[in-house]
Order: C-alpha cells, then structure tokens, then sequence
C-alpha cells in the first residue's frame, strides 16, 4: 500500500521486487468486477459524477497492479456482446435490478411519508440522480468514455510508472465482443497453441466471480493465480432515511440521535479501510483434487489432467451462467462432493473420463445421472427433514430469547454501558427526577401491557376479545407456499405441470427438454475448452429437467451451427434492457419499449412474477420473463435502423484489441516503423521482441503516438503533452474453425513443488483457533514478534517501551506464541542480519501495518531499528541489485519454492 505523508501518498516503485515473494507474468483484469465496485460501492459514498468514478477504477487498477507487479503483459478485458446463451441471464439481471430499485425507492418515500407524519425526525432529502448501473453495459456512451480513460490512464502510466517499463499492455473494450473472463481464456487458449509460448509462464488473473476458478483449471498451467477481493461478510450500513447505524429502512423510527463518546461526530461515520485482497493458487486447489480424484485399479490409465476436465463439467450441473441447477443438486447441500463419489463409483463402468479437450461422452454422462437419479427420491426427503429441523431450532432460539430479554432496560444516564467503553463517565444529574421518570415508565408499561387486556391500534384497551396476532410477532415466519412438494410420492408429475404447464406423461416434451439441457451442458463445456461454439444458441426453459430424465442421451445431437455472427451493441441492449433503462437507447429504439402499438412491446412487460422455486429469498428465485424471439427484434429493428446518428454508428459497431507499450520496450520501434512507412496490411508481431506473444497487428485510426498530446477525458487529470507510449490494433492468432486446442500440460512445464503438508488434509488443522490466511506466499514466514516475557522486560526500559501492550491483547495477526527452544527478543534481534532479512520475508517494521487494530503499541519497539543504516542497502537486492528489473531465475523451480 502507498504510504501516506502530510495528506500526499507516496507513490510504490512497481519495478521492485514482489514483496509477496512471487513473480508474476501475466496480469489479467477482469473489469466488470472492478467497475461495478467503483461506480456504486456499497460499503463507502458513491461518487458524485462519472468523473471520480474513472478516478476510483484507476486507482483499483493501481492497487491491483501494486500487488501482483506483472512483469511481461498486462490485459485489460471490459465485457462485450455476450453470446445469446448468456443474454438470458443478462436480462433477467437487469430487470429485476430496474423492479428492485423502483420498489425500493418507493417503499423509501412510504416510509418517510409516515413517520414525518408521527413527528420523527429525518435529514432533508438528497436530490441526487439515481446512477442506473444498467449502464454498464456494451453500447452505452458510459462504456464508450470508460474505453477512451482507460487508454488515457495507460498511456500515462506507460510515461512514468517504471514498473510498466517493459510491459506489454493489450486494452479489449466493450466494442470487442465476448465476456471478458472468455476473452482472456480465449487470449490464453491461442498463446498456448504458439511455439514460442514459455510453458512456465505465471498467470495472475483478477476477479470475483467462481467462475474463474474452473476457467483456470481448465487452462492446466502449472502456475496459474486468481487475485480477488476478500469477502467480509455483514458489513455495517447506513439507514439511507436517517443515515444512522444499527437499523434498516424498515426498521427507521426518525429518533434523534444520541450522542455516543467524546468524539461524537465519527460515531456514525462508515469505517473506510483499505479493501485486502487474496491470492486463490490454483496449484494448491489442484494438490486437494488430485487427492480426491486419485482412483487405483482402473481398467484404463488415470490422468489427472483428465479427471480435472471431469470435475470441471460435473460442476456445470449445480449451476451455472448459462443453465438451471438440476433440482437434485444444490451446493450447499454438498451435491459437488455427491457427485464425485458417485463418479469414483461409476467411472469404473464407464470405460474412460466423461470429457476430451472440451467435447463430451454423453454414453458415459448417461450412466453418471442415472446413477444421481437413483437417489433423486431420497435427496428431496432428506432436504425437507433438514429443514423442518432447522426451522425447529429457529423457533426454540426465538422463544429463547423473548423469555431472557429483560422487560425493561434503563435509558439516558443510567443507560447500560457496553464493558471497555474508553468514553470517560459523565456525572449523573438530577438522579431523583431521572429514577421518578423510570418508576413511571415501569408503573405504565405494567399497566398497559396486562396480560388479560388487548390493545387497538391507537393504544386503547380493546372491547371483549383480542385481536389478531400479527405475523410479525408470531413465532413461526410466514412461508412461500409449495405447490411441488418434492418430498411426497408424485413430485415429477406435479413439478411438470406446475412448471412447464405440461403432463408428465407427454413423453414428447420433456425429451425436448433433456435434449435441450444435454446441448446446455455440450455448449457449455465447448465454451470453456474452445471458446464459443454458437452464439445463437440458447437454453430456452426457466427450469431444468430431473436427472432420472437424462435416459437415451448417449444418441442426442451435440453439434452446433458454424458461421454464426455475436448480435451488434444496440441491439442487444433492446434484447436486455427493461424499459426504465430505455434512456441509454436512441429515441426511435426506445419507443419500441413502451409504445402499446410496437410490435415488440411483449419483450418489455413492466412487472414480471418471480418463482421462489423453493427459495426463501427473491433474489434467489427465477425470474419469468418472456424470451426475445431473435427473427421479430431484427424485424422490428431494421425499421428504426436509418435513425441512428454517426455516433450511434459507431458506437452500435464491433471492435477489436489495442495493444500499448512504451518508449522502452523493444516492440516500440517496429509499431513506429509500421505507422512512419504507413503500411495498411497485417504483418505479425516478431515473438522475440514481445515476451513470445504472438499476433496479428494493423494500424489504428485513432492510435496514441509519441511526440503527439493524450487528451485527458476527465476534467480534474492533466494532458499528456510529452507522450512517448504508442498503441496498434492486436488480434489473437487465428486457426481454423475445426481446430482442437489440447487441453494439456505443455512439454516442458515444471510442476510447482507440493504446497500442502500431511496436516493440511484434516478439516481443522488450527488448533481451533479462528483461521487467518496466510501473508505471501511464503508459508515459512515467521514475522518478527514478542513474548509475554518480553514484554516484562521492556517494562523496565525507557518511555518508549514502558506503554507496549502484549500482543494478543489486539488479536494481532503477527503474532504468534513461541515455538518451545525458540529464542527471545535479544537473540531475535541479534539474528536479523541484513543478508538474510531480505532473503525471505519483509522484516515487521517496514510492513504496514494492515490488519492491527493495535499496530502502535506492536510496533513501538520497532521505532528506532529503520535508523540503522545497515538494512536500507540491501533493501532490493533480492533479486538482481537495488532498482534493477527482477531478472527471471534460469531454473523455473527457483520461483516454483516461492509458491
């Protein structure tokens, strides 16, 4: 992290080595999970226009960078045209965000209304533009000026960062089509395929979605690392009525609030810390599998590389982007682990693994869901016992907890104060009044709450007879009702009619159904290995088939149409969008939304019923939109077509890649060269001169040139006037369409030496103390610290130390008690010898201090130990000499030791 001097951060020499002590490659940025973070976060204010919005992406961008410090190739992927299979899911995305966010502003103004009313107290209201995050999607003047700053901020960081130096950086925007994790895969898929690729190349890639995890496996490079944001969960938020902690919108009384402390005006401030971040290895992930999937007394060879295929696809069937989970399998019901034992039973049979390079056996899948089948009936009774006995501890917890509330809780002065509040006493004031107040409070709510009186609603005691118990206060919650009833003898019939509205006994349809599923899983799996096989294709049901439907698969059709053509940006924004979002659309386009007469307005309804599917919650039900008929959208649009300005031309038109580098990097003077002799044809990038990346390049008509001004698209950011970083258009080397990319480790891949140790394979291994991840990737890291003894002895020692509290006071992460036979503090000190300290991991007193609560008192020994010189020196020199590029080890297996 930057460190922070007199309110200006410090920048980080990026040129430097690791201090994570691994070297990266590749850096690959999934942007939409950068975006959406930054355009409307939800633990710290939004920023106020789309300006600071470009800001805040740019400064995610710099603390990613920081971390991982890639040393060959940086590339950007934002989200492009999805394929037809993923607009679905894209769809049902963004309506319900459209219906959640109008219902959530309406129940806000509800609620307002009543208790301004009542006499509550409440902030003025924001007049504030609601950002629309359905905007961030391909075709939109949003992600055309998102395109224009993040080519702005890489030339600058091109021109002064030194850590860019000798990167490669490839920018594949909103106007290229494809998601951005397959643009990246698709990236990896063909640099592979190439003869100078280095097999042992570590790749980085950023982002949050699960996804990524198979997408990596899938690639089978021995070094491949996702970089994500660590989840926390129950973050505390704001009432957005009062702006007060502690309640939600629907629980906002309008009270005043209290004053809390000394240092009153912080009390609701959000806590705004540095968001961390983890490293997932894939080689560790892939250490556990191989022990999982290890099988002995096969009657064919095992390959490990192919059971991960294996496991990959058999993860398709408990949800995916593109297909409904199949009702037997759910993941917090353990149905990944059901299923890897179902197929260590059954591969026997099988005669070989389930998938090849992307192309699946249905033969063998087949005889997989049969078997899942099988114990269809059993899984549906099991998970309604787990409910009704979950269900039953929640109601004997409530009961619990209404019987040990106290009746009453003493407010204002005599309030009780939570144990180690540094908040001085205050003296108490008028106690007799404050004690008369209670008594009558005690005497009133005794009186008005008797058990054999009922209350109306206005306070006054009811006439003979109660009133009805609210659900509310009742002990149970009211629940979805279940039509299906899994759990009882019939549920196929009953789930077919009910949710595809047809017999269970037309044969003829839910063959059409598994036929379409089995295409799903085809599709799917094609899209993972080879990249997209059709993107017209589409699962066109709400709901998936039983897995005892899966019968006579083996002969079902499983090829796709070739040729196939991604729709163009405006046009899948008709086929996503709900009308509320219809402003980001030309005119003419958007009346198609709403005009009663469109011949398309069916596409558009503006409210929609939502399936809890046996669900508890909204967001996890199935939206039941309508799907887009492709043939009548065309139809329909090609009448709005001539409307379109020439912006809206360009901005409704496919794109490609942009590769940047800068005045240091070898590539620079042949692009140069390209652009001075003004040749218009594609010529190949000389692999030797680019870190062995190979590609197509042609000119740019709107390329950044050195010795020529980088506007800057944000007011509050400078020009570039003495830009020296140039830009050219990348393609990915081409194949043919029938090509196969094997899905293999390549000759010569070092495999990363075993991370994992015999304890690793116990579900708790710690002790039972709470689980930490580890800092770097070096295990062996032993952070300097100090015992209780220690402590004691520093008691006697000047100011300074005589105030340092023991570590575990402030649940430091640091710390860690003493190994028996290890040395204290003055032995500990004495071996801290500058060859070494810099060997391994970064010594505690130039750490920062990250996750203590109780850095200060950690660290106040530490004070004086940067003043002695001998450690600065050879601060760097880890790697090749203070300030130099990290040279890359000869023997791969040195950085493998890393890990």
């Amino acid at each position: 992290q930057a460190k922070e001097c007199n309110g200006v951060k410090a920048s980080i020499d990026t040129s430097k080595p690791n201090p994570n002590e691994v070297e990266f490659d590749n850096l690959y940025l999934d942007m939409n999970g950068i975006i959406h973070p930054c355009t409307h976060p939800e633990d710290k204010p939004a920023p106020k226009n789309e300006d600071e919005m470009m800001v805040a992406i740019f400064e995610y961008i710099d603390r990613i960078f920081n971390i991982v410090r890639p040393r060959r190739l940086l590339y950007m992927a934002i989200d492009g045209v999805a394929p037809r299979a993923k607009m679905n899911q894209q769809r049902s995305r963004r309506f319900r965000a459209s219906k959640e966010g109008m219902e959530a502003a309406e129940e806000k103004q509800k609620i307002r209304q009543e208790i301004l009313a009542k006499g509550g107290i409440l902030p003025p209201e924001e007049v504030k533009e609601r950002f629309d995050s359905n905007c961030i999607t391909p075709g939109t003047e949003f992600m055309d000026n998102l395109a224009k700053c993040l080519r702005y901020y890489i030339a600058d960081r091109l021109n002064s960062d030194p850590g860019w130096k000798n990167l490669t950086v490839i920018l594949s925007d909103a106007s290229a089509p494809g998601e951005g994790e397959h643009k990246i895969m698709d990236y990896i898929r063909r640099q592979r395929a190439q003869p100078n690729h280095d097999p042992n190349t570590h790749h980085c890639l950023c982002g949050a979605d699960a996804d990524l995890i198979m997408l990596g496996l899938a690639t089978h490079e021995p070094n491949f690392t996702i970089i994500r944001e660590e989840f926390k969960p129950n973050k505390p938020k704001p009432c957005s009525l009062c702006n007060q902690m502690g309640h939600e919108v629907k629980d906002c009384q309008g009270l005043p609030r209290e004053k809390q402390g000394k240092h009153d005006q912080f009390a609701d401030s959000l806590p705004t810390s540095e968001q961390e971040f983890i490293f997932i290895r894939l080689c560790v992930l892939r250490e556990y599998l191989e022990r999982e999937l290890t099988m002995a007394s096969l009657p064919f060879t095992f390959d490990f590389e192919r059971s991960i295929d294996d496991w990959v696809f058999m993860c398709f069937f408990v949800g995916n982007d593109f297909l409904p989970h199949l009702p037997s399998l759910e993941i917090r019901e353990g149905a990944i682990d059901r299923l890897v034992n179902i197929y260590k039973n059954v591969v026997h049979k099988t005669g070989g693994y389930l998938t090849e390079s992307g192309f699946v056996n249905l033969q063998r899948v087949q005889m997989i869901m049969l078997a899942v089948g099988e114990v269809e009936d059993s899984i549906f009774k099991k998970r309604k016992d787990d409910d009704d006995n979950f269900k039953r501890r929640q109601k004997e917890k409530r009961k619990r907890m209404k019987r040990d509330h106290p009746s009453f809780i003493p407010g204002g002065q005599f309030s009780p104060q939570a144990l180690g509040n540094r908040s001085s006493p205050q003296a108490i004031s008028n106690p007799r009044q404050t004690a008369f107040e209670m008594r009558m409070h005690d005497r009133q709510n005794s009186t008005t709450s008797s058990p054999n009186t009922s209350l109306t609603s206005d306070g006054t005691p009811s006439p003979a007879g109660g009133i009805k118990r609210k659900a509310e206060d009742s002990d149970s919650e009211p629940e979805p009702e279940d039509n299906i009833r899994l759990w009882e003898a019939g549920w196929k019939q009953r789930y077919y009619k009910n949710k595809f509205d047809v017999d269970a006994s037309d044969e003829k349809f839910r063959r059409k159904v598994v036929q379409s599923y089995v295409e799903g899983l085809c599709w799917v799996l094609r899209y993972y290995y080879q990249g997209c096989a059709s993107w017209n294709w589409y699962y066109p049901f709400h709901y998936a088939p039983f897995a005892s439907d899966f019968d006579g698969i083996a002969d079902m059709p499983s090829d796709f149409e070739k040729g196939s053509k991604p729709f163009k940006p405006l046009e899948q924004l008709m086929g996503v969008f709900p009308a509320a979002s219809g402003n980001f659309l030309p005119p003419t386009w958007r009346k198609l939304m709403t005009d009663p007469e469109s011949s398309i307005i069916d596409f558009y309804p503006e409210d929609f019923a939502i399936d809890l599917n046996g669900k508890k919650y909204a967001w996890q039900g199935v939206a039941l939109l309508p799907f887009v008929d492709e043939r009548r959208l065309r139809a329909a649009l090609e009448e709005v077509y001539p409307d379109l300005t020439p912006e809206e031309n360009r901005r409704n038109s496919l794109g490609g890649d942009v590769l940047f580098v800068g005045k240091h990097h070898p590539l620079c003077d042949f692009i140069v060269e390209q652009y001075k002799s003004k040749n218009d044809e594609v010529v190949d990038i000389p692999p030797e001169l680019c870190h062995g990346i190979q590609g197509k390049l042609t000119l740019n008509d709107n390329a950044v040139l050195p010795d020529q001004t980088v506007e800057s698209p944000v007011p509050m950011l400078r020009d570039l006037t003495q830009n020296s970083a140039i830009s050219i258009s990348f393609k990915d080397p081409q194949f043919d369409e029938d090509f196969v990319f094997k899905a293999t480790v390549l000759p010569g891949a070092k495999k990363p030496p075993p991370v994992l140790k015999p304890g690793d394979w116990e579900k708790t291994n710690n002790d039972g103390r709470p689980w930490r991840p580890q800092l770097g990737f070096n295990r062996d890291r032993k952070p300097v610290h100090l015992d209780q003894s220690a402590f004691r002895t520093l008691g006697g020692m000047p100011a300074m130390y005589a105030n340092a509290v023991p570590l575990g006071a402030y649940g430091n992460p640091y710390s860690r008690p003493l190994l028996s036979g290890q040395q204290q503090i003055p032995k500990l000190l004495s071996n801290l010898r500058p060859q070494d300290s810099w060997r391994g991991p970064t010594p505690l007193f130039q750490q920062s201090p990250q996750r203590s609560a109780g850095a200060a008192p950690l660290l106040a020994w530490n004070r004086m130990l940067p003043a002695q010189s001998q450690y600065q020196p050879s601060q760097y020199q880890g790697l090749g000499g203070p300030m130099s590029y990290p040279q890359r080890p000869e023997d791969r297996m040195d950085r493998g030791r890393q890990v």
